[in-house]
């Protein structure tokens, strides 16, 4: 690829006017050899006779005489739109489902795990499909998620309007043209992630929804969630998610081939309107425009906040991201917090016995519905026991002896699981997964006190290459191994190099190689785009340029301003604020709340609901003033000249502060040896640069 794909790349992310952002997969880049199944890299490889060895006997074993997934699939199109590209707002590409069209041509790769592969194709439905005759319908295939809408006695209720405004704003437009026009009179979120409602404001107008003339449902703990799970470390997610989300892969063979749960995430303008309904009981019922829903509150499954929502009137459920086409992920790749993969489990097992016992149609924010009550039950059963047992099967290994280091190569779903296609672990895998429930109950450490404090990469890798013979002794040993197929044991070795010698391009590209065939072999395309994304930047360096931006003012604005102190507190450079000490209230009138912020220990506290007696300084500014501070559009010093914040006290307090944070950047390398000798001249489209404005937040489609 070269430096200006990387660009194109780049760009087709960039925000336009500050209020949009590139989620998951990033910026479209479609490659013209895929259809030819031409590599679009020049030092990438074809499939070694090793991995078309290990695909081949995968097509034999796997189950692909089940066929009923492709049948469902295709249950109740309508029709597709006559393009397949959605262009956004701000000029770039927001969706190219075109981009993937190499998939159709009924090839067998083996550049792709034939499962992966298989996933790929079902996620290829695009245009509108009927759920439930006159009353349910679906749009998919303009995002990661679908857009779902429900027939109410004069309009829509929208499920879940995708990552984009632009997609669900043309989605909206394809139902109206086939169905007829009606008017929106409620949206539903279904849980806490930009795929479920960053496209609200192609859908409604804000203006309706503060008036009550539109209902935007959504469960207890969202608005806090959908800020909060990205804030703290937002800038290293982000930097990850160019590994786990494949966002430097063209759509390839070679590539970037599915996101397991849809295809990619638009890159479009992202939004959120708060909503003015909250679901706080484990279950409620209520009655929009004719339409009778109860809601189930599953807090802690695929999102800290996320529901349910059962139609008694139609016999349908709908499972929200909670059961999809595939098992998800209990650790995310790019970074988040463990999930609890036995609450899944039971929350799985009480939709199973309060609904599933009559659902006719099961239907999700992503794959594609089930119908009939035998179906239903059979994958509510089969996504239940996956959960349990990676939980109880884990542990037992565990209680055993087995270690977070060892757990991945020991954990094996049974038989009958891996016979089901809804048992595999595309968005998540049996790898990572199975040590996330390690991590979640017992930690990093397995015990060994040698790997407690251990030495970093950098630091052990030198002594390895010197036990090993040196660079040329690693390198011959590697290609030895590499040309033998043992990938994982190559990798082993060459790894070590690359931390010893991050400036050896031999071993990087050897390293490289390794990674491109593991890439190849994986299930989980999380897996797989990790493994290609990093062979990648060791071929040609990390990305440079400006990166995705996520602050837009529905994000700002949604952004407490707890949460923005304790962001503070983060970006501290506790070594500048060695010495400093003093206390801050802050005042925002417009909405009654009261800070104080106190410097002490090099560390940033702040206590909510409280003034100190004699502050060093007292600071007095609007919320909404202190939002445009937040999101980098001005700063305290432009707000006290227009007499909008006010300082009482001794400003040296507020100085020592900005003095002391940090503007993180995702900048690091992920890989050694990736990052540019010389720094690049400064993006227009750069981070804010007062350091009083909001880091940029992690982008969490898909999760």
């Amino acid at each position: 690829m070269t430096s200006k794909l990387i660009q194109i790349t780049i760009a087709a992310t960039l925000l336009g006017a500050g209020s949009a952002y590139a989620a998951g997969g990033g910026g479209v880049i479609a490659d013209p050899g895929a259809m030819e199944g031409k590599h679009f890299d020049v030092k990438g490889n074809a499939p070694s006779t090793f991995t078309v060895e290990l695909q081949n006997g995968l097509r034999k074993t796997l189950p692909f005489e089940d066929k009923r997934d492709f049948e469902e699939s295709k249950r109740g199109f309508i029709a597709a739109p006559p393009y397949k590209t959605i262009m956004a707002d701000a000029g770039n590409v927001a969706w190219d489902m075109g981009s993937y069209d190499f998939l159709l041509q009924g090839k067998d790769f083996d550049s792709v795990h034939p499962s992966l592969q298989r996933q790929a194709i079902l996620n290829m439905g695009y245009g509108l499909y009927e759920v439930v005759p006159d009353k349910i319908y679906q749009v998919r295939g303009f995002d990661l998620a679908n857009i779902s809408f429900i027939k109410t006695n004069s309009g829509w209720i929208v499920f879940d309007p995708l990552t984009a405004k632009e997609t669900a704003r043309a989605a909206l437009e394809l139902v109206n043209e086939k169905l007829g026009k009606r008017p929106v009179v409620a949206v539903v979120y279904s849980h806490s992630h930009g795929d479920h409602f960053g496209g609200v404001r192609g859908v409604v107008d804000e203006a309706d929804v503060k008036s009550g003339k539109v209902k935007v449902i959504a469960p207890a703990g969202f608005m806090e969630h959908a800020v909060a799970e990205n804030v703290y470390a937002g800038n290293a997610m982000t930097r990850r998610m160019y590994f786990q989300y494949g966002v430097l892969l063209p759509r390839s063979p070679f590539g970037h081939v599915d996101q397991s749960i849809g295809k990619n995430t638009a890159a479009g303008n992202l939004g959120l309107i708060e909503p003015n309904v909250y679901i706080t009981q484990p279950y409620e019922t209520m009655n929009v425009d004719g339409v009778v829903m109860e809601f189930q509150n599953t807090p802690g499954t695929e999102a800290p906040a996320e529901m349910n929502t059962y139609f008694p009137q139609f016999k349908a459920f709908w499972a929200a991201e909670n059961i999809t086409g595939t098992i998800h992920n209990i650790y995310t790749l790019r970074g988040a917090l463990v999930r609890d993969s036995l609450a899944w489990s039971k929350n799985i097992n009480n939709s199973l016995y309060r609904y599933g016992n009559e659902s006719e149609v099961m239907f999700a924010s992503h794959s594609w519905p089930r119908w009939g009550n035998e179906r239903i039950q059979e994958v509510m059963r089969t996504q239940r026991d996956s959960y349990a047992h990676l939980h109880n099967e884990v542990l037992h290994l565990a209680n055993n002896g087995v270690t977070i280091n060892e757990i991945q190569n020991v954990y094996q779903q049974p038989e009958s699981l891996k016979t089901q296609w809804a048992a595999h672990s595309y968005h998540g895998s049996e790898e990572h997964n199975s040590r996330a429930v390690i991590n979640r109950y017992l930690g990093y450490w397995d015990a060994n006190p040698a790997t407690l404090a251990p030495l970093s990469p950098k630091d052990s890798a030198p002594l390895y290459v010197e036990m090993m013979g040196g660079s040329a002794k690693i390198l011959s040993k590697g290609r030895q191994l590499y040309k033998q197929g043992k990938y994982r044991e190559a990798m082993e070795i060459v790894n070590k190099l690359v931390y010893a010698q991050p400036d050896n391009t031999a071993a990087k590209d050897l390293l490289a190689d390794i990674f491109e065939q593991i890439g190849y072999q994986k299930e989980s395309p999380s897996m797989r785009n990790s493994f290609l994304g990093a062979a990648y930047e060791l071929r040609h360096g990390m990305p440079t340029g400006a990166s995705p931006k996520s602050n837009g003012p529905d994000m700002i604005k949604a952004m407490s301003t707890e949460l923005w102190l304790n962001s503070l507190g983060i970006s501290l450079d506790s070594k500048k604020a060695a010495g400093m000490k003093f206390t801050i209230n802050l005042a925002t009138p417009d909405n009654g709340e009261q800070f104080i912020v106190e410097m002490s220990n090099s560390v940033l506290t702040n206590i909510k609901g409280q003034q100190a007696k004699n502050p060093t300084l007292t600071i007095t500014v609007n919320r909404s003033d202190l939002e445009r501070v937040m999101g980098g559009q001005t700063t305290f010093e432009q707000l006290q000249a227009e007499g909008k914040a006010k300082f009482d006290g001794d400003r040296k307090a507020f100085d020592q502060l900005r003095s002391s944070l940090t503007i993180f950047k995702p900048d690091f390398e992920l890989m050694p040896g990736t990052k540019p000798k010389q720094v690049s001249a400064k993006p227009t489209n750069s981070l804010p640069q007062d350091p009083f404005a909001a880091q940029e937040l992690a982008i969490t489609a898909g999760e």
